[in-house]
């Protein structure tokens, strides 16, 4: 029987789970990773405690599956995504801390570079906006601040990945230097409908082309690890950033499909097929994945704090001991009394696109309780999906009619119920929640033969449970209009 094992290296841990052939997970392992928060909106992550921990827990799960090496059949990886990772060739050690997908340092450039007109382009090559969130102006950011390390990095003495390509070089010991379509698509250099890094890209960021990994597909035979890892190498035959991985763990393969990942932040995806299609509504447009040289795209809508808001609950106001405290706590009232959580801590991501914004508790009285605050920061959740879907409604001229959802925050059934009600489609969740492993689980096996296409992947998907919309339309409008309002309170204009 095969064993398929997965590396899913996200913004706040590092994660591997063992599955077997029919996608149930037989173990797991996890690790917290710690951040760093230099600055106002800075976000660091040290780039060595990334690759220790994942093979740590890598090696823990094999030890709880009771498995070895020899038993798996490949490895998937799949990562946050937009993370830069700068090291030494020579030496494979980290020049920097890696500045994570949420840093908002470079947004000063980023508005320069609007201001300049240069958006349009950027827009037609990647489906990208101008923003601090993409890889570009981090790799830029880095240079600039050690003259030695651009110097060194034209030399070709330097290597930049995103975090699964990092992860990578590091499991074959130096071997392999690649990146897969999904995570170069976040960089803002790749060109997602000529497949390639691009020179107008490149010299407008002032990125040296030396530092890039290449490219390939999601699924492929990119290297093995060291035998000293695990005792034997193991194939490595899956990659995807876990937006993407999460979209093949959902069996969304066909055009119309969406799914929405509720992590630290929270993204949904809508496949729009193999066509290329430029947003009108600020939303993304980005490779879904790609397949034997065939790119599937998507629109992509990007909230940059989901999880993270009951993270903050939790760790910065020590209001609760535990995130699962959450559905209790809005299950013991009715309503907010009028409460809203905008959780712009790191600005506010699509379709608003403010790296300026804060974060905010608005419609605050004495009577407002832990409950109320609580339960806004679960409901800002259903709103922040509620603006994607609208956009997405916008570009495609359709509603999907079901939303698949995974991530952490879904086993709350609260945060379901109300998904489902403020968006007003059925919310579907699968009996793996965990489908951003599991996709690169999926990745994995398609790459070493376990699994003959995607439609093998996508009847691996099975519904533990779908919610469908109970409340009054009217209520659904007066809670939304709300929430409109409290979002232009804290908009970077207005403030």
């Amino acid at each position: 029987m095969p064993f398929l094992l997965a590396i899913d290296q996200g913004t706040t841990s590092s994660r591997a789970i063992v599955f077997d052939h029919e996608g149930q997970p037989i173990a797991q392992a996890q690790k917290d990773l710690v951040q760093y928060f230099p600055g106002d909106g800075w976000v660091e992550h040290d780039a060595t405690a990334i690759w220790e921990d994942s093979l740590a827990v890598a090696r823990e799960a094999l030890d709880r599956a009771d498995l070895a090496a020899h038993a798996i059949s490949a490895i998937g990886l799949t990562n946050q995504r937009e993370t830069a990772v700068l090291w030494e060739r020579a030496s494979g050690q980290p020049v920097h801390n890696a500045i994570v997908w949420q840093d908002r340092r470079t947004a000063a450039l980023c508005r320069e570079l609007k201001a300049q007109g240069h958006e349009a382009l950027v827009r037609r090559k990647t489906g990208l906006l101008i923003d601090p969130y993409f890889s570009a102006t981090k790799i830029g950011w880095m240079l600039d601040h050690d003259p030695l390390l651009r110097r060194r990095a034209e030399a070709g003495e330097l290597a930049f990945g995103t975090v699964e390509s990092w992860l990578l070089y590091k499991l074959t010991g130096g071997a392999v230097h690649a990146s897969d379509a999904t995570n170069a698509a976040r960089t803002l250099l790749f060109d997602i409908r000529a497949n390639r890094w691009d020179e107008d890209l490149l010299a407008l960021f002032r990125i040296p082309a030396a530092l890039l990994p290449r490219v390939v597909d999601n699924a492929g035979r990119f290297g093995e690890t060291l035998p000293r890892l695990f005792g034997a190498p193991i194939p490595i035959t899956g990659m995807a950033g876990d937006q993407h991985a999460a979209m093949v763990g959902q069996g969304c393969f066909t055009r119309g499909m969406i799914k929405s990942t509720y992590g630290t932040g929270a993204f949904a995806l809508l496949n729009i097929g193999q066509t290329f299609v430029e947003s009108r509504n600020q939303l993304l447009t980005t490779l879904a994945y790609r397949l034997n040289g065939q790119s599937t795209y998507a629109l992509e809508g990007s909230i940059f704090v989901a999880g993270a808001a009951v993270q903050w609950l939790r760790d910065g106001l020590r209001a609760i001991s535990s995130a699962a405290e959450t559905q209790a706590l809005a299950e013991a009232v009715a309503d907010t009394g009028g409460c809203y959580m905008v959780p712009a801590f790191t600005g506010l991501g699509a379709p608003y696109w403010d790296p300026e914004a804060r974060g905010a508790i608005l419609g605050l009285t004495r009577d407002t309780s832990l409950e109320q605050v609580a339960r806004a920061a679960l409901e800002a959740q259903g709103y922040q999906t509620r603006d994607l879907l609208d956009a997405m409604a916008a570009d495609s001229g359709t509603k999907p009619l079901a939303l698949r959802v995974d991530g952490g925050m879904v086993a709350n059934d609260w945060v379901c119920q109300f998904l489902a009600d403020i968006t007003g489609i059925a919310v579907e969740r699968p009996r793996v929640i965990e489908t951003t492993a599991l996709g690169a689980a999926a990745l994995a096996g398609l790459g070493a033969g376990v699994f003959a296409s995607p439609t093998d992947l996508g009847g691996q998907w099975h519904r533990d449970r779908l919610f469908t919309p109970h409340m009054p339309a009217s209520r659904r409008e007066s809670l939304y209009a709300g929430w409109v309002q409290a979002v232009r309170r804290v908009a970077s204009d207005l403030r």
